[in-house]
Order: structure tokens, then C-alpha cells, then sequence
């Protein structure tokens, strides 16, 4: 499963790259605006208040990108309707996952350091807990913006409960898509954002939560089913089929095959 994710994720991303730019663009220019928020470290409260109003637009940006890499995910070439549509209709899955991440970052940044500046043996154990939350967290949040797509009808709430569900179920994969997450943000630092930048990151959480939701419909249908029994081959023919063979004058020149 995992190689025919690496298949699937490279070529979904080749196979829409222009519109996937264009998104990062956007994001891009958020970026900037965080950055530059930076340069009025003389009015602090305005700083923190832009760089939150800043991450609040990006967390609702994310809700139109997600819905377009549902649309990438399941083959689909014009998914710009997708995106303006996935604004409004994720806003509620948007917002808690800005004050989930926001929470996250003020634990980070302040709550822990607090803690490890107490001195004792107490302060520094609970700095070790909220750690660990936070990896967990880390490993979960990818995972909901791709359930939110496949799940429309659950509520954020749930939706963030079934995250750390999924993380508990698939621990080493989880890992596995933390390496390969820590890979797609250095392409896109190298690239400046633009390949295959948040776009990019988008599309390979759905690709990977769509195979994963393969298991789980299977086992759905075969309650008395084991993970090692699961017939993923039987599972991902269609999958592999839509993908179909690729050669690099395929990719190149698409026109001609």
C-alpha cells in the first residue's frame, strides 16, 4: 500500500500541478504577510494580532485546498468550483483547526518553556507530558481535513476525535507520513513554496486517509477480518488502474498517449 502511495501521490501532483501553483501562490503570499507582521516587533499587540488574523485566513484557505485535493484525489481535472465552494462549506472544520493549532503553538512556544524554567523535578515532568501531546498532535492533524472530505456528515469535533482514532490505528504509518510530510516541506522550502508546497502537502494526506478508508470500509464488510488478511492488492486495483502505466514521455508529453 504504501508504494502504490508514493505512485499515486507523485502523479496526482504532476497530473495538476499548474492549479496546484496557483494555489500555493496564495499561501505564498500569506507567508509573506506573516513574515513581514514580524517588522512591527514595536507594537507587539498589533504584531500578534496580525500574525493571528494572518493564520486565521490561512486555516479557512486550507478548507477550499483540502476540498481541492479531494477533487485531485478522485481524478478530477477543474476543481477550481472545489476550492471557492470548500471555503464556506469547511468553514467550521476550518476554525477548529485554527484554535486547535493555535493552542498547540501557544503550548509550545509558552506553557512548556514555563514549566522547564520552574526547576524542579515536577515542573519538568509536565513539560515532558505536554510534549508528548504535541508529538501526538503532530502525528493526528493530518489526518483531518482528509476525513472531513470522506466524512462530510460528522461535526469538527468528531472529526479531530477520529484523527487520534486513525493515529492509534496506524502508528507506523502515521511515522511514516511524518518522514514523508518532513520531505515535501524541504522540496518546498527549496522551491520557495511553490513545489509542492501546502497544495501539494493537501493532496497526500487525502491520497494516504483514502487508501487508509479502503481498510476500514473492508473491514467494515469482514468484521472477523485481521489487518495482515486484508486483500490490499484486491483493494487498490481500481486505484492502480485510474493511475495506470506511466512512462516519462507519458508525463512529458501527455498529448501524445
Amino acid at each position: 500500500m504504501v508504494g502504490f502511495f508514493l505512485k499515486k501521490a507523485f502523479f496526482d501532483g504532476w497530473d495538476n500541478l499548474l492549479g496546484m501553483i496557483v494555489q500555493n501562490f496564495i499561501f505564498i503570499a500569506l507567508f509573506v504577510g506573516f513574515a513581514s507582521s514580524m517588522l512591527l516587533e514595536g507594537n507587539i499587540p498589533l504584531m500578534l494580532a496580525l500574525m493571528a488574523l494572518i493564520a486565521l485566513a490561512a486555516s479557512i484557505l486550507l478548507g477550499g485546498a483540502s476540498s481541492a485535493a479531494f477533487g485531485y484525489s478522485n481524478y478530477e481535472r477543474d476543481t477550481y468550483d472545489r476550492f471557492i465552494k470548500g471555503l464556506k462549506r469547511n468553514l467550521a472544520h476550518s476554525l477548529i483547526f485554527f484554535a486547535t493549532s493555535m493552542a498547540a503553538i501557544l503550548i509550545m512556544l509558552f506553557v512548556i518553556p514555563f514549566y522547564m524554567s520552574m526547576g524542579h523535578m515536577a515542573g519538568f515532568l509536565i513539560a515532558m507530558v505536554l510534549f508528548w501531546i504535541l508529538v501526538i498532535v503532530l502525528l493526528a492533524l493530518p489526518y483531518y481535513f482528509p476525513l472531513m472530505n470522506l466524512l462530510p456528515g460528522d461535526r469538527p469535533l468528531k472529526t479531530l476525535k477520529k484523527c487520534f482514532v486513525i493515529l492509534a490505528d496506524n502508528t507506523l504509518f502515521s511515522i511514516f507520513m511524518l518522514l514523508y510530510n518532513t520531505v515535501i516541506v524541504a522540496l518546498s522550502l527549496a522551491t520557495m513554496g511553490m513545489v509542492p508546497g501546502v497544495a501539494g502537502y493537501m493532496l497526500a494526506q487525502q491520497d494516504a486517509m483514502k487508501l487508509l478508508m479502503m481498510k476500514y470500509d473492508y473491514m467494515e464488510l469482514h468484521p472477523d477480518a485481521k489487518k495482515r488478511d486484508i486483500p490490499w492488492a484486491e483493494l487498490i486495483y481500481d486505484e492502480k488502474e485510474k493511475v495506470g502505466p506511466r512512462s516519462l514521455k507519458s508525463m512529458i508529453f501527455p498529448w501524445k498517449y
